[in-house]
């Protein structure tokens, strides 16, 4: 199979920072978020273009070329250089007219793409409709030497296929945005000193064409219903700009704000802003103003940047606006119409659930644009032309229980989630709260980390908590702590049990705890026998076989022998030769069933455990990988003999059962097909899936709560994290055992 090399590389042409321009910042952000997931398969190198030779910038060390942007021969000689690395496969061109020198259509570019014999894929940061014939001939140009033409909405494609008669391939691949948690904006108004006020942004490197004047002509309007009212424009006048007018356009702003009696109402942030104050400014908004004046604008990576933090939004309806700003996500007003202005940002400010069902809204539709999707989506592009064969294949994610601890207080870890923000109207339960309790004593199994300890007390707490003296547990707690006596599961109960015996196993964890979770497990071993669901025996085995290899005895083997041979017995029961499982349907966490029986094995060498283990597993292989990436069965639906399988609605714990699973049949079969497929499962997390987006969270260390037809649910609930980082933990402690 190929696959790329270590010192492959990939090198983005454009503006870089620490040149102040919009397209330095995306260069910056794209090839920094391709390296965060990719290095070293994919090494992300610059050609930073510079405006004229007299303009001299600090680079990076990953700037290894420069081009003045009216040096011909430096575009020739630099393609030359270029050609003959071996290392450099595919050049990615960050176009926008203007950086590049030559006439108004930046065509000294134009050398450059002659003389490049290597893959070159064109992003274009703009694309004009109604094109003259010299701009008609410049893309036309650009799009024949391209491998593929790229742009941010499919607005830009129609207009260059009508427009400019375009037959190349172009790909859609949105504008990325920072990974931001969904949240109002009382808090960043706290930071900021802007209690109190209703606060409205706009940012940007300021010129004429951003439209303020029309904005604040319209404030008085809207000041006399909302007289808290703050307008707040962000960003220093743009270096152009400033080269050749000074400050004339800032001062004729500051002129109307005085004239109009607005001092109170409107402020300017004078400075060119660090990302991180942008989303500041961003989170302490009620509406992002987008008040840009060309109608023909085909891309803003602020409009994007605003909708991404979830804030309504008022915009001019240029062509980005236009296919982005729907009334479900915001309001458009005329050009140059103060009146307009003013009309839509009282119709979101004088009600509070269009507004929030509008923040909602722009959130939830950008989630498909942050960086880590947005750098697959390059990737993914990438391997059409230079072959990256395992481009899903990427860095492992740090291990994160930031969210986790978001989603635990001093009683437990809440069920759910509204986004991040813990939902506390449905309490806890004893099914997370062992998940929980496994996933801590694994991490602090692997590092000996004492917050992990904290955490694993407090859930094993919980489980004291809800253990009842016939040996069962409830499973539901209200958020005041009040039982539900009469909620028993005996799946939950042996989700319990295979927590309480891993803690048993785990020699850093303390006496005191062991002794607690040893005297539960005596109490409830009276329960495992009567057990029929074959998802809590399975549960019961694993449980079972992490005590015993703390605490062997004749009793604990001899129960998980019982266990095994009934759960073999299930699977005799419904399997035929062509239908290889242990129930007439297969609906969640099916792969704990093989892997309990793996387990079985290892503790008693009986091989009919170990070949019902490969058979059911191999089975679920056949059915839930599809295409080189793992489908899970989906929840709308299962997958029953005879039937359909489900494909929508696939849900975290069952990619994690399955990772866990297959690592284990790894470790005792030792075929490295096995392994192989864990870690194809894992990147089901990490966007190798048929949404091809990301559903851990690497901004939170959250996991999103599955993936429908078209989307990601947004919330991240307990069940969903816990279930990312035991499939995390797994793989780590695989390749430890491995290094």
């Amino acid at each position: 199979m190929p696959s790329i090399l270590p010192t492959s590389k990939i090198l983005f042409m454009g503006t870089f920072p620490p040149r102040e321009c919009g397209i330095a910042t995306f260069t910056q952000d794209l090839s920094t978020s391709i390296d965060r997931r990719f290095s070293p398969k994919i090494k992300s190198k610059i050609l930073a273009m510079n405006k004229n030779e007299t303009n001299i910038y600090n680079y990076h060390k990953d700037v290894i070329f420069q081009i003045d942007d009216s040096d011909l021969e430096k575009y020739i000689k630099t393609a030359k250089k270029i050609n003959k690395s071996k290392t450099i496969k595919l050049v990615n061109v960050q176009h926008e007219f203007g950086i590049f020198g030559g006439d108004e259509y930046g065509c000294n570019i134009i050398p450059f793409l002659e003389v490049i014999n290597k893959p070159v894929i064109v992003t274009f940061h703009s694309v004009l409709p109604e094109p003259n014939e010299r701009l008609r001939r410049v893309v036309k140009f650009i799009s024949e030497k391209a491998s593929c033409i790229v742009v941010m909405n499919h607005t830009a494609v129609r207009i260059l296929r009508r427009d400019y008669g375009l037959k190349c391939d172009i790909e859609v691949i949105p504008h990325g945005i920072p990974g931001v948690k969904f949240s109002h904006s009382k808090t960043e108004k706290r930071k900021l000193g802007l209690s109190g006020r209703t606060v409205m942004t706009s940012f940007g490197l300021m010129s004429k064409g951003k439209g303020y004047e029309h904005v604040i002509e319209a404030l008085p309007n809207v000041v006399e219903k909302i007289p808290d009212l703050l307008y707040i424009i962000v960003g220093e006048t743009h270096p152009v700009v400033r080269a050749n007018e000074g400050e004339d356009y800032r001062n004729s702003l500051e002129r109307k704000v005085k004239e109009l009696g607005l001092k109170n109402n409107v402020r300017f942030y004078n400075k060119y802003v660090t990302l991180d104050e942008i989303i500041q400014y961003l989170k302490a908004s009620d509406i992002y103003i987008s008040s840009s004046t060309n109608p023909n604008q085909i891309c803003s990576g602020t409009l994007v940047y605003a909708m991404g933090c979830g804030r309504a939004v008022v915009s001019t309806p240029f062509l980005h606006a236009k296919e982005y700003v729907t009334p479900e996500r915001g309001a458009l007003a005329e050009f140059g119409n103060p009146q307009s202005f003013a009309d839509a940002i009282l119709s979101i400010l004088t009600n509070k659930e269009l507004k929030k069902s509008m923040e909602k809204n722009a959130y939830a539709f950008t989630r498909s644009m942050i960086w880590p999707n947005v750098a697959l989506s390059y990737v993914k592009l990438f391997d059409r032309y230079i072959k990256i064969s395992d481009r899903h294949e990427a860095k492992l994610p740090k291990i994160k229980f930031s969210h986790i601890a978001n989603m635990t207080d001093d009683f437990g870890i809440m069920q759910f989630a509204r986004y991040t923000t813990p939902d506390k109207k449905f309490g806890y339960c004893v099914d997370d709260n062992s998940r929980a309790l496994m996933v801590a004593c694994m991490h602090y199994k692997q590092f000996g980390m004492k917050p992990k300890l904290k955490l694993a007390r407090t859930y094993l707490n919980f489980i004291k908590h809800v253990f009842r003296g016939d040996g069962t547990f409830c499973n539901f707690v209200d958020y005041d702590r009040n039982k539900n006596e009469e909620d028993i599961s005996e799946d939950s109960f042996g989700r319990t049990v295979a927590s309480l015996g891993y803690l048993v196993s785990v020699d850093r964890i303390p006496d005191s705890m062991k002794n607690d979770a040893e005297e539960m497990l005596r109490k409830s071993s009276m329960r495992t026998m009567g057990l029929k669901s074959p998802r809590s025996i399975a549960f019961s085995i694993i449980g079972l076989h992490h005590y015993h290899n703390a605490k062997p005895s004749e009793y604990s083997i001899g129960t998980m022998k019982k266990l095994a041979d009934r759960l073999l017995k299930i699977y005799k029961d419904n399997a035929t030769d062509e239908w290889h499982w242990f129930e007439n349907m297969m609906t969640y966490s099916n792969a704990r069933m093989p892997e309990a029986l793996f387990y079985a094995y290892i503790s008693t060498k009986d091989k009919r455990y170990l070949h019902v283990a490969k058979k059911t597993l191999d089975f679920l292989i056949s059915v839930t990988f599809e295409n080189g990436i793992y489908e899970p069965i989906g929840q709308n639906g299962w997958y029953s003999r005879n039937g359909m399988k489900a494909r929508f609605d696939q849900q975290p714990v069952d990619t994690a059962s399955m990772v866990q699973a297959l690592l284990l049949a790894y470790e005792v079969t030792g075929d490295a097909e096995y392994k192989k497929k864990a870690i194809t499962a894992f990147n089901w997390f990490l966007g190798k899936n048929h949404l091809e987006q990301m559903v851990y969270d690497e901004f939170t260390g959250g996991c999103h709560d599955g993936l429908s037809h078209m989307s990601v649910n947004l919330n991240q609930g307990a069940e969903s994290t816990i279930s990312y980082l035991l499939a995390r933990l797994a793989l780590e402690e695989s390749m430890s055992k491995e290094s």
